[in-house]
C-alpha cells in the first residue's frame, strides 16, 4: 500500500522521502461524492465479485482538460514490477490494469474484478485459478495474452533488477524462495502456468487466502516478454488503464494522455474524463499548496498530493472545499538498523528524541497527522492503545541528559548515528538539523547525510550503505487490514534481504512466531497481532511518529473527489474538472 507506503505521500512525506506498502481498507470520512462526512468508521473487507464495467458517471464531472499533480518527493519509476510507494501506486492505477482492483464506495474499498475474476482457489488451498476478460488490448492495439500476466509474476522475482517491489509472492508462492526470475532463472516456473486463451493458475507452497487482494498490486498487470526491456521498461510500458505515459522524465515529471484502446465496458471502476494527466516532482510543497489554494490560472485545475502544510490551514477557513480529508492506513516512523546499533543506544536515542520539535519541523499538523505510538495504525484490526515503552511514546521534547547518562553507563558516548536527507528542500533540512541538535546533546555523535532529492530513495533504501539510522521504508500503510501485511513483510529475517525491513531484525524464534500467527484466521491473529506489536516496539526497532491523516488541496475548477483509503491518495480513476 505495503512497502515504501509504501510511500510519501503525506505532509511529513516531503521530510522522510515516502511510505512503503500500499495498503488496503481502511477507516475514511467521505461518501462516493468526495464529501467530507466528519465521521472515521472502522475498516471493513468489502467484496463484489459480479461487478461489472462500465463504472458509474459521476454527476458533475466534465470530459476534457488537464490536470497537475504537484509534489516534492521524486517518483523514481514508474515500472509496474518495482513498484511499491502509494504515490507511484495510485499513478499506477491510470495506467495499468490489474486482475483485481479496489472500487471505493462510500469511503470504502470494495475489491471486484478487473483484468480478471475474483479466482477460485482448490480444496488445500494451494491453486488459485483466475479466468482473463476476453478482448482486452494494450494502447497500442495489441491483444492481451494470459501468457503475459504469467511472465510479469515470473518478472517480479527478479528482485535483484526490481529491488523496491512487493515481495510477498516469494514466500507464499511455490519455489518463491528459490526462483530468481526470468533473466537469472529463465522461464520455467512452477508456480505459474496458464491453459488455453484465458486460465491463469497460481500454485502456493501455504495458504494465501489473501491473494485476489494481493493481485491488485501493479506487479500483477500484464506484460508481454518481448517487450521487457528490463530497466527502461518503465520510459514506454504497456499501457492497459484508461492512460499511457507520453513522457516520463526520471525525477521530474510524467505526461499521461488518453489511452484510445482502453474500453470503459469492461472496467468496473475507471474514468476517463480527462485528456491529460501531468505530474510534476520535486516541487516545494508548501509553495504549491499556496498556488492551488489560490487557484490562479492553471492552478485552478491542479492539486498537491501530499498533505496541507501546518503553515497554511489557517487559510482553510472558507476554502473546505478545496480539501481532500480521509484516513490513511500508515504509520510513519524513524528506523534504527538493530545490526549496527546496539539495544542500550537505541533505547537512548527513543530517550533522546524530540517528538516535539520534530513534529513542528516537519510540518505535522492535527489535519494530517496524529502521534503515534505503536506499529499497528488504528484503522488496522489488531491496534491496541498499550502503554508504551520509555521513549516511545511518541510525544514531549525528549531528555537530552538522562539519554546522555544511559550512553555513559553504556560506554557508549559519542556513538555515531547517521542517516540520508534530502539536502534540496528546506523542510527536510529542517527536520535533519532538529534531529542533529537533539542528539548532539544527548551526547551522540550525529552525522546527517546530505543527499539529492532524486537519489534519496535509492540511498536509503540500501541496507548496506554506511549509515545506521532512518533507512527505508520510513513509513508503512496496509496491504490489507491485517497484521498479515504487516508483521511478516517487516520483521522477518528476510525481510532484509527483501529491502523492506524495519530495525533489520535477525530473529529465528521471532520468524517462528510470526509464520505461526500468519497461518490462523484473521479472528483468531487479530488479538496475538495486538501483543506481537509491543513486543517487537519493546526491541526499540523504531522512533514512532505519526498515524497518517489525508488533507489534501486541490484547485477550485477540481471536482469533488475522495480519498482512497488504500492508499492514503485522492482517487486518481475518479479525477475531472467542474469546466
Amino acid at each position: 500500500m505495503a512497502r515504501r507506503a509504501k510511500l510519501a505521500v503525506v505532509a511529513a512525506a516531503a521530510v522522510t522521502l515516502g511510505i512503503a506498502g500500499c495498503g488496503s481498507p481502511s477507516s475514511n470520512n467521505s461518501d462516493k461524492s468526495g464529501k467530507d462526512t466528519g465521521k472515521i468508521t472502522t475498516a471493513v473487507q468489502g467484496v463484489d465479485a459480479t461487478a461489472k464495467g462500465p463504472a458509474e458517471e459521476i454527476a458533475g464531472a466534465k470530459k476534457g482538460g488537464d490536470l497537475t499533480v504537484y509534489q516534492l518527493s521524486t517518483v523514481a519509476t514508474i515500472d509496474p514490477t518495482n513498484n511499491y510507494y502509494v504515490d507511484a501506486n495510485e499513478i499506477a492505477k491510470l495506467i495499468f490494469r490489474t486482475p483485481t482492483q479496489y472500487d471505493i464506495r462510500d469511503g470504502k474499498p470494495v475489491l471486484v474484478p478487473d483484468l480478471t475474476d475474483l479466482g477460485t482457489v482448490s480444496a488445500d488451498k494451494l491453486t488459485w485459478t483466475f479466468k482473463l476478460q476476453p478482448n482486452i488490448k494494450y494502447h497500442d492495439g495489441s491483444p492481451i495474452k494470459v501468457e503475459d500476466m504469467a511472465y510479469a509474476i515470473k518478472r517480479s522475482f527478479a528482485h535483484d533488477v526490481y529491488p523496491d517491489g512487493p515481495t510477498y509472492q516469494m514466500s507464499y508462492f511455490k519455489d518463491g524462495d528459490k526462483y530468481k526470475g526470468p533473466y537469472a532463472s529463465k522461464d520455467a516456473y512452477a508456480g505459474v502456468e496458464t491453459q488455453g486463451t484465458d486460465t491463469l493458475i497460481i500454485h502456493l507452497a501455504t495458504p494465501f487466502a489473501d491473494l485476489p487482494y494481493y493481485m491488485t498490486f501493479p506487479m500483477f498487470t500484464p506484460i508481454p516478454e518481448a517487450k521487457d526491456t528490463k530497466q527502461e521498461y518503465q520510459l514506454n510500458p504497456m499501457a492497459t488503464g484508461p492512460y499511457s505515459v507520453e513522457k516520463f522524465t526520471v525525477g521530474s515529471e510524467l505526461k499521461l494522455v488518453k489511452n484510445p484502446n482502453w474500453d470503459p465496458n469492461t472496467d468496473p471502476v475507471r474514468h476517463q474524463y480527462l485528456d491529460t494527466w501531468t505530474f510534476k516532482w520535486g516541487q516545494d510543497d508548501v509553495k504549491t499548496q499556496q498556488q492551488v489554494l489560490n487557484s490562479n490560472g492553471v492552478d485552478a485545475n491542479a492539486m498537491n498530493s501530499f498533505n496541507i502544510d501546518a503553515t497554511l490551514v489557517q487559510q482553510i477557513a472558507g476554502k473546505e472545499t478545496q480539501l481532500v480529508q480521509g484516513a490513511s492506513p500508515c504509520t510513519r516512523v524513524w528506523q534504527m538498523d538493530t545490526r549496527k546499533i546496539p539495544l542500550e543506544v537505541r533505547k537512548a536515542i527513543a530517550v533522546a528524541w524530540p517528538y516535539d520539535a520534530v513534529w513542528k519541523a516537519g510540518g505535522y499538523n492535527p489535519y494530517t497527522a496524529e502521534r503515534a505510538s505503536s506499529i499497528l495504525p488504528p484503522s488496522v484490526p489488531g491496534h491496541e492503545k498499550y502503554a508504551p515503552s520509555e521513549g516511545l511514546s511518541g510525544v514531549g521534547p525528549g531528555d537530552p541528559a538522562k539519554a546522555k547518562q544511559m550512553l555513559e553507563a553504556a560506554g557508549k558516548l559519542g556513538f555515531e548515528v547517521s542517516w540520508y536527507f534530502d539536502n534540496q528542500k528546506p523542510v527536510p533540512q529542517q527536520v535533519a538539523q532538529t534531529i542533529a541538535q537533539a542528539l548532539t546533546a544527548a551526547g551522540f555523535t550525529a552525522k546527517p547525510v546530505g543527499v539529492p532529492t532524486a537519489d534519496l530513495r535509492k540511498k536509503a533504501g540500501d541496507y548496506d550503505a554506511p549509515v545506521n539510522f532512518g533507512q527505508t521504508p520510513r513509513g508503512w500503510c496496509s496491504d490489507w487490514p491485517t497484521g498479515n501485511s504487516w508483521f511478516p513483510v517487516l520483521f522477518r529475517t528476510q525481510s532484509i534481504e527483501e529491502g523492506q525491513s524495519w530495525g533489520m531484525l535477525k530473529d529465528p524464534a521471532l520468524d517462528a512466531e510470526i509464520n505461526e500467527l500468519s497461518k490462523l484466521p484473521s479472528e483468531e491473529s487479530t488479538p496475538k497481532w495486538a501483543a506481537l506489536d509491543k513486543k517487537i516496539m519493546d526491541m526499540y526497532v523504531a522512533i514512532p511518529m505519526t498515524y497518517e491523516k489525508n488533507a489534501i488541496v486541490k484547485g477550485t475548477n477540481v471536482g469533488p473527489i475522495q480519498t482512497d483509503p488504500t492508499m492514503g491518495m485522492p482517487f486518481f480513476p475518479d479525477a475531472h474538472l467542474l469546466s
